[in-house]
């Protein structure tokens, strides 16, 4: 006899999920630059929804000003690093995984989506671009204007979802991955089935319970 399981769709985080932490990059550079520890992270906690760093995401400021902003707080807090680099951290390695991971839940018809954080719309070309064609929907901070956090991005990514696929797909029906807890406060909230990413390997066994899928 078949146990039913609660999820039939899954949502995805791209960063510190589907790929490399950005926080692994982050920190080497606060110790290349002598910055302290953690710097970086605890900026971007700061005024955390009205902040550079948020108002970058929105797409309130575009790189330039976000640049000139994040190294004003910077200098503010009492140590001035270069914004560049702080960007150029983002770009982490895909984890062959949690990719391989998102192809079976694809081939066994599961409705899925990316939503995600982002300073700029996703290019679709290369890797990324043959990651971002698995997904049913993929909704970006920067394109809709409201970021993670926020509750309202984590409805629309089910409507955009429910679209798709042409059918109602409830917060009960849903997991959500993400690497930061404050993002999946909200998702919890409203009823969808949240994995923490800390070991991609626990977080694709936590999966599998839910999906009924093994996606080790």
């Amino acid at each position: 006899m078949s146990v039913p399981v609660p999820v039939s769709a899954v949502v995805f985080d791209l960063g510190g999920v589907l790929t490399e932490s950005p926080l692994t990059a982050f920190a080497a550079y606060e110790e290349e630059a002598a910055l302290p520890a953690g710097f970086i992270v605890g900026l971007n906690s700061t005024d955390p929804d009205t902040n550079a760093w948020a108002r970058y995401e929105r797409r309130e400021l575009d790189e330039p000003g976000f640049r000139r902003a994040f190294e004003a707080e910077a200098a503010a807090a009492g140590h001035p690093l270069d914004a560049a680099r702080v960007l150029a951290a983002l770009a982490g390695e895909l984890r062959p995984a949690m990719v391989a991971a998102v192809q079976r839940l694809r081939t066994a018809g599961l409705p899925l989506a990316l939503l995600s954080n982002n300073v700029a719309p996703m290019q679709r070309t290369g890797r990324l671009g043959e990651l971002l064609e698995l997904f049913d929907v993929v909704v970006e901070s920067s394109v809709e204007g409201v970021r993670k956090p926020e509750p309202a991005i984590y409805p629309l990514a089910l409507q955009r979802l429910s679209a798709a696929v042409g059918r109602e797909i409830a917060p009960s029906d849903c997991a959500y991955l993400d690497d930061l807890g404050i993002n999946l406060k909200p998702a919890r909230a409203l009823g969808m089935h949240t994995i923490k990413v800390v070991d991609p390997a626990t977080a694709l066994a936590e999966l599998s319970a839910l999906t009924g899928l093994d996606l080790a």
